[in-house]
């Protein structure tokens, strides 16, 4: 984004917003209590295979906190917000690639594909909904890039038990410190080269679905789930 072409206001918040946010999002992630529940076969471990996952706008702070220092590229769109977004994620070891499915897709998916095939990133997470929505409606990125590189695509969800609720369009969630929160994970999505782009797509929309629902059921029943803590945050100090 061309400065620029940014207003004084615009100019101060992306130098102090990321700056104190991904401090405050450290500080609230080390609260939480993390539960990681999965169909069977689903958890990154037996699938070592899978390099581009997905999941929902609205679990975005949560994902960045759980899955930092993880050698990640994160596709965000190229507003003003998406500045301000990939500025916070950068400074937790994520890296930002500029683009979306409205703006610059072609090229933010091509850049995501260089990032691993570079071996820049391990892996690419889309936020599947974004970055205007519908809500929970899974746009086809994620299986553009599967296509060009023949890798499955695995989805996942985190929900808080206790969280403030935005009124925005994803409702984005805000955890409370120390609220219970559950990583839920759907068996990955094998998409082939070639294959019809609104099957495959069907197929992720399933898979993400089911991952939302099994953390809501998850929590509803108030069930323990695993504490193993392999894919959250690092213990090591920075």
């Amino acid at each position: 984004m061309r400065e620029r072409r940014l207003t004084f206001l615009q100019r101060c918040a992306l130098t102090v917003v990321p700056r104190v946010v991904a401090p405050l999002i450290s500080l609230l992630g080390r609260t939480l209590h993390w539960e990681e529940v999965s169909e069977p076969g689903a958890l990154p471990d037996d699938n070592g295979d899978v390099a581009i996952y997905c999941f929902w706008h609205r679990a975005l702070l949560l994902a960045a906190w759980f899955f930092h220092r993880r050698n990640i590229a994160i596709l965000i769109s190229q507003s003003f917000d998406g500045e301000l977004i990939a500025r916070t994620v950068e400074r937790l070891d994520f890296l930002p690639v500029r683009g979306s499915s409205s703006r610059g897709g072609a090229v933010g998916l091509r850049a995501m594909q260089s990032a691993l095939n570079s071996g820049a990133a391990k892996y690419a997470a889309f936020t599947s909904d974004g970055p205007r929505g519908p809500a929970y409606v899974a746009k086809p990125g994620a299986v553009k890039m599967a296509q060009w590189t023949g890798a499955r695509v695995g989805t996942f969800y985190l929900l808080a038990e206790r969280a403030w609720t935005l009124r925005s369009w994803d409702r984005f969630m805000i955890p409370k410190p120390f609220s219970r929160v559950v990583v839920s994970w759907a068996r990955p999505v094998d998409v082939q080269r070639g294959e019809d782009h609104e099957a495959s797509l069907t197929l992720l929309q399933n898979a993400m679905d089911r991952a939302r629902a099994l953390a809501e059921l998850h929590i509803a029943e108030g069930k323990p789930g695993s504490r193993r803590g392999i894919y959250g945050p690092k213990p090591e100090a920075r």
